[in-house]
C-alpha cells in the first residue's frame, strides 16, 4: 500500500544506521583488529540493521524485535563493538511513531538490562557500566521514543484540526442548505396563502359579475369587478413584498399582514357573497408580530377553503385572548367533513399547521359541534396580552 511505503525519513535513517555500523567496523580493523571474515559479517549486519528500518513502517514491531535479535546476535558473534543505541534507534523512532510506544520502551529497556549484566558478568568496572554508560545509552534511547511518539502525537492533532475544520466546513454548507430549504418553504406558504385567497374571491367575483350581466344588472357586475380589482391590488401588494425578500432589496419592507387587516379580509370574502361574522375579543395592539401574522394567515386560509370547498352559507370568525394562549376559530354551516379524507392535509393545512407548529401552538380541524367545518388554533401569547 502507497502509505506504508517507506518515507524519506525513514530512508535518511537506514542509511545513517548503515553508516553508523560501517564507521564502528571500519574503526576497529587494522593490525590488531579482527578478521576479514569478522569485517565482512559485521557489514552484513549493517546491510541487514538498514534493510529493516526500511521495513519498520510496515511492520513496526516485528522489525523491532528482530532488530533486537540481530543486535544480540551481532555481539555473541563477537564482532566490532557497535554500542548499543546507534543500531536500535531507528527501529525504535519509527515504532514510536507508528504508536508502539510500550513496545518500544520494553524492548530497548530488555536490551539496556541484557547489556548492563552481560558487561557486569565480564568483569567490566561497575562505576562505568552503571554511570556514565548506561546513563548515555538510557538518555538516547529515551530521547528517540520520545520523538517518535511527538511525532506521532503532532500528526495526530493535525489530523484531528484538519477533521474538525472539514467538519466545520460541511456543516456551514448543511446550516445554508437549511436556512435555503426554511426560506424557501416559507415562501412558497406565503405565496399560497396569499394567491390562493386571491383567486378564490376573483373566481367568485368573476362567477357573480356573470351572472350579474346576464340579469341584466350592471351595478352588481361594476361592484363584482371592483372586488376583483381590490383582491388583485391586495395580492400584488403582498406578492411585492415576498419578490422583494427574493431579490434581497434595500428598500423598506412591505409590513407584514396582522390583525389590524382581518377585517380587510373578511370584507373581501363578503364581497364575494359569503357572509362573515368577525368576532376579536384581545388586545390587538399587544400581540407579538408574529402571532399576528399568523393569525391572518390562518384565518385567511381558512376562508378560502369555505370559499373553495365548504358550500357554505355564512362563516364565523372568533380571534380571543385568554389564559396566556390566542385562540382562533373559523367555522361555517357548510358540508363539513364527512370523512377522514376530506381532512387529509393538503398544502393549505399542511402550512397552517407548520405556521403555528413554529410557534409552539396546535391546530384542529374537522366537523364542528353543530355540523359545516370548523378550523380551530392555539397560539402562545404570554401573560402580557391576556
Amino acid at each position: 500500500m502507497q502509505a506504508l511505503r517507506p518515507t524519506r525519513v525513514e530512508v535518511l535513517l537506514g542509511v545513517a544506521v548503515f553508516c553508523l555500523v560501517a564507521v564502528a567496523v571500519i574503526g576497529d580493523a587494522g593490525p590488531g583488529g579482527r578478521s576479514v571474515a569478522g569485517s565482512v559479517t559485521a557489514f552484513a549486519f549493517a546491510v541487514g540493521f538498514a534493510a529493516l528500518v526500511l521495513a519498520a513502517r510496515a511492520w513496526p514491531v516485528p522489525v523491532l524485535l528482530a532488530t533486537a535479535v540481530g543486535l544480540v546476535a551481532y555481539y555473541v558473534l563477537d564482532l566490532p563493538p557497535i554500542g548499543l543505541a546507534a543500531p536500535i534507534a531507528a527501529a525504535l523512532f519509527v515504532a514510536a511513531e507508528r504508536g508502539r510506544v510500550l513496545w518500544a520502551a520494553g524492548v530497548a529497556g530488555c536490551l539496556l538490562a541484557a547489556s548492563v549484566g552481560v558487561r557486569l558478568t565480564e568483569g567490566d568496572d561497575a562505576a562505568i557500566v552503571l554511570g556514565l554508560e548506561l546513563g548515555s545509552e538510557a538518555a538516547l534511547v529515551l530521547a528517540v521514543v520520545a520523538l517518535g511518539d511527538a511525532v506521532r502525537s503532532r500528526r495526530a492533532l493535525r489530523a484531528e484540526l484538519t477533521r474538525q475544520v472539514d467538519a466545520a466546513e460541511e456543516e456551514r454548507r448543511r446550516e445554508a442548505a437549511r436556512q435555503v430549504d426554511a426560506e424557501r418553504v416559507r415562501i412558497a406558504r406565503e405565496l399560497h396563502d396569499t394567491l390562493g385567497h386571491t383567486m378564490s374571491v376573483v373566481t367568485l367575483q368573476a362567477a357573480l359579475g356573470e351572472e350579474a350581466l346576464a340579469d341584466g344588472k350592471p351595478a352588481e357586475a361594476q361592484a363584482a369587478l371592483a372586488a376583483i380589482g381590490a383582491a388583485g391590488a391586495g395580492a400584488m401588494t403582498e406578492l411585492r413584498a415576498t419578490l422583494g425578500t427574493l431579490r434581497r432589496d434595500t428598500g423598506a419592507p412591505e409590513p407584514a399582514p396582522g390583525l389590524d387587516r382581518l377585517p380587510a379580509l373578511v370584507d373581501g370574502v363578503r364581497r364575494g357573497g359569503l357572509p362573515v361574522e368577525l368576532h376579536v375579543r384581545a388586545d390587538t395592539a399587544a400581540l407579538p408580530a408574529v402571532v399576528a401574522t399568523t393569525t391572518y394567515r390562518l384565518v385567511q386560509e381558512a376562508l378560502t377553503n369555505v370559499l373553495r370547498h365548504a358550500e357554505a352559507g355564512r362563516a364565523d370568525v372568533t380571534v380571543e385572548a385568554g389564559g396566556g394562549w390566542l385562540l382562533v376559530e373559523v367555522a361555517d354551516d357548510g358540508r363539513g367533513a364527512p370523512g377522514a379524507a376530506a381532512v387529509e392535509p393538503g398544502h393549505g393545512l399542511r402550512g397552517m399547521t407548520e405556521r403555528v407548529s413554529l410557534l409552539g401552538g396546535e391546530v384542529q380541524v374537522g366537523t364542528g359541534e353543530g355540523g359545516g367545518f370548523r378550523v380551530r388554533a392555539r397560539l402562545p401569547i404570554g401573560r402580557a396580552s391576556t
